[in-house]
């Protein structure tokens, strides 16, 4: 906005910069949780419309297939056209897909649900990721690892007791979170603008694999375990109740919830308890519980026993946290502010081919090459293997990456990325600057949100 603009729309009425960092954060977890929140339905589903359990993963995957499409396409608009209008654009798709969700009455409107919600979910990634390290760096590097866990634990364990003790759950839950939506949309149109407009908006919708040449041996490096994570995040979130329910017979749509709960909320506090440690260690650390978490888990599986399941699914949710936490940390700050949604929606479109497309294969093995354990022991023994390619990545390397530690402060540094002021109403970027070739990142105005 120019100066003559400002004046013109007088004094500005918008949300401080620590509040539009906790929407932004609330928005990421409220979309994961939507992504999870079938999870415990699909029992009933399935009784309701007597459909496989690849009907199941087929529901699942076209959810990280429409996912991988936002990313490719629009993932790096927001570093044109601003995060507000891509962010509130988002909301919009998602609240049609809760919609959609409420009013189901097969499964053509199930995978149209999913369809929706996994292109909204596809094109606010990387907007408020971006925006969050907009506001500042080290907390927004946090962020980004840590939410997508909170907010896929939020969503299995708020729907299955939703499920289990609301009534009309098939519809209760996606109510719910028809009006967490309307308030962020709200909420958005009260937020600053972080992000300068910048040309080339038309461009960005070319499908593309733009990435700062400093970051691409890192992400190399990062690709495997953060493969391995979301792998098997996907497996529990399509299958995890089928499996659950061989090992607990009997059970119920909050028990076949708790273990995609109980993976992912291990993950969010690993991040929070790891959040100081070298990226590099908290990878290894995340590929080494990996593997022992999930072969724990598949031992679980031959014996049948619960309390071994769940011990698995609880180290591998430490795997879960670390090994995509330690990728994050190691890639994201890479980038300049200009950079930033691009590179954050690459990194998603490396989570998303493998939280979508492996549970399609597992549902082709559930129907045609042995059942639920079969699946299992095969995309367990996968995730371990690519846990364990990650794992050897990172050996004798030394950890050169900025860490989440807090950046240097503003005034000493003159390339401040973005500018916001006291009362986050008009933010103003840096014009001309680019990082120098050792990969430098400009910091935000203020390393924490205020």
């Amino acid at each position: 906005m120019t100066t003559d603009e400002e004046r013109a729309a007088g004094p500005c009425r918008r949300l401080a910069p620590r509040q539009a960092f906790c929407l932004q954060a609330s928005v990421v977890v409220f979309f994961l949780a939507g992504a999870s929140a079938p999870t415990p339905l699909y029992a009933t589903y399935q009784q309701r419309w007597h459909f496989s359990p690849i009907t199941t993963t087929v529901i699942f995957g076209v959810y990280a297939i429409a996912v991988l499409l936002a990313l490719l396409i629009v993932g790096s608009l927001s570093d044109h056209v601003g995060r507000r209008p891509v962010i509130f654009g988002s909301l919009v798709v998602q609240a049609a897909a809760v919609v959609v969700f409420a009013g189901a009455d097969g499964v053509p409107d199930l995978v149209c649900g999913r369809i929706l919600q996994g292109l909204a979910t596809g094109t606010v990634v990387g907007a408020v990721g971006a925006g969050m390290i907009d506001v500042s760096r080290s907390a927004g590097t946090l962020a980004n690892a840590v939410t997508p866990a909170a907010g896929t634990a939020v969503g299995a364990m708020g729907s299955g007791l939703l499920v289990t003790y609301a009534p009309q759950p098939t519809h209760l839950v996606y109510d719910v979170l028809l009006v967490v939506y309307v308030l962020q949309a709200v909420g958005v149109l009260l937020m600053a603008e972080t992000a300068a407009r910048t040309p080339g908006a038309l461009r960005s919708l070319r499908v593309s694999w733009t990435l700062p040449a400093r970051a691409r041996g890192p992400l190399v490096r990062a690709a495997p375990v953060v493969l391995a994570v979301w792998a098997l995040a996907g497996f529990y979130g399509s299958l995890g109740p089928a499996l659950v329910h061989r090992v607990v017979p009997g059970q119920g749509a909050l028990l076949g919830g708790l273990a995609l709960f109980t993976l992912t909320a291990c993950g969010a506090l690993t991040v929070l308890v790891l959040r100081d440690a070298a990226p590099v260690t908290t990878m290894q650390v995340g590929a080494l519980a990996l593997i022992g978490g999930v072969g724990i888990t598949l031992v679980s599986v031959a014996l049948g026993s619960a309390g071994l399941f769940f011990v698995g699914t609880g180290i591998a949710g430490v795997g879960f946290g670390a090994g995509f936490q330690g990728g994050v940390r190691t890639v994201v700050p890479l980038a300049e502010p200009h950079e930033r949604s691009g590179l954050l929606s690459v990194m998603y479109l490396i989570s998303y081919l493998g939280f979508g497309l492996p549970t399609i294969v597992a549902g082709v093995i559930v129907v045609y090459g042995g059942g639920v354990a079969r699946a299992a022991y095969e995309y367990g023994t996968a995730v371990m293997l690519s846990a364990a390619v990650a794992f050897a990545g990172t050996l004798g390397r030394r950890s050169a990456q900025v860490s989440s530690a807090p950046a240097v402060p503003v005034s000493s540094r003159p390339d401040t990325a973005v500018d916001v002021c006291a009362d986050g109403s008009r933010p103003r970027a840096a014009r001309g600057h680019r990082s120098s070739s050792h990969g430098g990142v400009p910091a935000p105005k203020g390393d924490q949100p205020s």
